[in-house]
Formats: C-alpha cells, sequence, structure tokens
C-alpha cells in the first residue's frame, strides 16, 4: 500500500462505496461530506485511477472501482477481526456496537434489555436503528439486524432467535356489541383491522390443528395502517379485531384486554410459518461484541420465548 494512501481513507470509500452517498458516509464516520469528498480524490489520485461515478443524486462505482472495493472490503474486515480477536484475548468485548431491529419488536423487547447488556459489558457502545424498512447490513454497516417474518434467500448469515405466533384478537367491549366469531368464515361479518405496509395489505391465513396448509380468508374492516401499535390501540377501543404476533399482544392478553379468538386454528399473516431472526454479514460472527449480543438476546428471550409462555 503506498504511503499516500491512508486507512481513513480506505473505510470512507468502503463505506461511499456501499452506501451510494458522500453524505451517509460522512454522517457514519461523523466527519463532514467536504472532507470526506476531500479524502476520496486524494485516495483517487495517489492510485492514479477514477473509483467513482459522481453524480447529482447517486455515486456508482467505476468498473476498477467494483474491482479495489471488493478487495478493499475484505482486508479491512479481516483488520477488525484481527484486531479485535488481539484485544479479547486480554479485554472484554468492545468497540460500537450497530443494530438494526423493526419498530414495535425494538421497543418492546430490545430496548428494555440494553441497559442490562451494556452493564454487563461497559466497553461497548451500542447504536440502535428502529425501522420496519429492511436494511442491508453490509450497505448501512450494520452488525444485527433484527427482522421477522419469511427469510428471502441471502447471502447473510441468520441466526433464528423464536418462531412467531399470532393470536387473533379482540376487546371484550367489542365482542359484547358484534359476537364471537366460531370459525374463521365468520369473520366476514366483523369490522378487521389491517396491517397495510410496503408489501401492500397483509392477508390473514388460518389452519386448523390437522391441517398442513394455511387457507387465505377474505376480511375488511373501516381501519388500515403501516403503524401495528396504532392498530393495536383501535382493538383496545373496542373498533374491531386484530390478527398480530403474540410479542406484540401479549401483555394485553394477560391484562384480559384483548380476548384470543379461533384458538382451534393457527394463524398467521404468511402461508407459511415465520419466526423471528438475528442477520449479519458471516464476518460479523468472529466479532466478540456481536457473540455478547446474540447471547444475551437469547438468553432474555428464553428457548420458549417469554412473550408465549
Amino acid at each position: 500500500m503506498s504511503n499516500n494512501i491512508s486507512l481513513v481513507a480506505l473505510r470512507l470509500f468502503v463505506r461511499v462505496a456501499a452506501t451510494g452517498s458522500f453524505a451517509v458516509a460522512a454522517r457514519q464516520h461523523g466527519l463532514p461530506a467536504s472532507s470526506v469528498s476531500r479524502h476520496i480524490a486524494a485516495l483517487e489520485k495517489s492510485l492514479g485511477q477514477r473509483l467513482l461515478y459522481r453524480h447529482t443524486r447517486a455515486v456508482r462505482l467505476t468498473e476498477e472501482g467494483e474491482r479495489y472495493y471488493h478487495s478493499v472490503r475484505d482486508v479491512l474486515d479481516s483488520l477488525d477481526m484481527a484486531t479485535e480477536q488481539l484485544r479479547g484475548t486480554a479485554t472484554e468485548p468492545q468497540g460500537l456496537l450497530r443494530i438494526n431491529a423493526p419498530v414495535a419488536f425494538g421497543r418492546l423487547h430490545v430496548a428494555p434489555y440494553l441497559a442490562a447488556f451494556q452493564d454487563r459489558y461497559p466497553q461497548i457502545e451500542t447504536e440502535v436503528t428502529l425501522t420496519d424498512a429492511f436494511v442491508d447490513p453490509v450497505q448501512e454497516g450494520v452488525d444485527i439486524v433484527l427482522r421477522i417474518g419469511v427469510l428471502s434467500d441471502s447471502s447473510l448469515v441468520a441466526r433464528r432467535l423464536a418462531t412467531q405466533h399470532f393470536n387473533l384478537c379482540a376487546a371484550p367491549e367489542y365482542l359484547a356489541k358484534r359476537g364471537t366469531p366460531r370459525t374463521p368464515a365468520d369473520l366476514k361479518a366483523h369490522n378487521c383491522l389491517v396491517y397495510k405496509g410496503n408489501r401492500g395489505v397483509q392477508r390473514w391465513f388460518f389452519r386448523a390443528g390437522q391441517e398442513r396448509r394455511f387457507q387465505p380468508e377474505e376480511v375488511r374492516g373501516n381501519l388500515r395502517s403501516n403503524n401495528a401499535e396504532c392498530l393495536r390501540e383501535a382493538a383496545l377501543q373496542g373498533q374491531g379485531l386484530v390478527l398480530f404476533p403474540t410479542w406484540l399482544i401479549h401483555d394485553d392478553i394477560a391484562r384480559q384486554r384483548l380476548v384470543p379468538l379461533l384458538s382451534e386454528w393457527e394463524a398467521s399473516s404468511e402461508p407459511e410459518t415465520q419466526a423471528i431472526h438475528a442477520l449479519f454479514p458471516d464476518n460479523r460472527l468472529r466479532a466478540s461484541k456481536v457473540a455478547a449480543f446474540l447471547a444475551h438476546l437469547q438468553h432474555t428471550i428464553g428457548e420458549e420465548p417469554y412473550w408465549d409462555r
């Protein structure tokens, strides 16, 4: 490596290449965008090659930049792992741990247990972002992404944390006014409060205990939302029925604010069983800070999730 090429410039180049943005790379490194631009320009000058095409709204790699990016990213990953493993022989896990989780799940089942994790590992600095949009940990520089549902094929490593179970439920006040459905077909006569996200209106599926396949049930209601907690609140007010994962409504059921329905059927929002996973690039698993958080999360949730006990 030329003496004119700094490690900082290489890290900034990798971030710009991964995110396609000088601004995002600058924000992640706590630098002004102009400083990032100067570092990249100096790197290109030292190499004698253009690495990036700069456009008004986007940045993309040149052919030479694409090859250089993959090589440099792998070298930096190996360097970071070697440094952390060496430090780990004498110290506790340390460094910045970036976690991403869905909004409701992160608020209910990650945030309440972060203090205990950081008390146990005081040298780990934790950065948590909550979003329901899919985050690519490689592009965003995230160490662990928690995701719920059916996993698509991916180069990421997936650690299964728990199976996701659903309950159809309603407030006692609603059932007193509108009656209790006895079969999934009865839902046509009820006000069903439905989640509508990036993939459109969420469908409701049911199967009896002896059935292998979930069957869709057409439902309608006077409220749709891309925020599950908005729908949960409406259900608590007696507005209608909701179909939600147990991790979201277990406390409402325990306090009898919501009543589970159709217990003889298994419910789902997909035609197959779903789960909660931790996703990360394969190189992150060797990081002691990642291994420590995964162990903490698995211990907190338990073999049978505490919200299903």
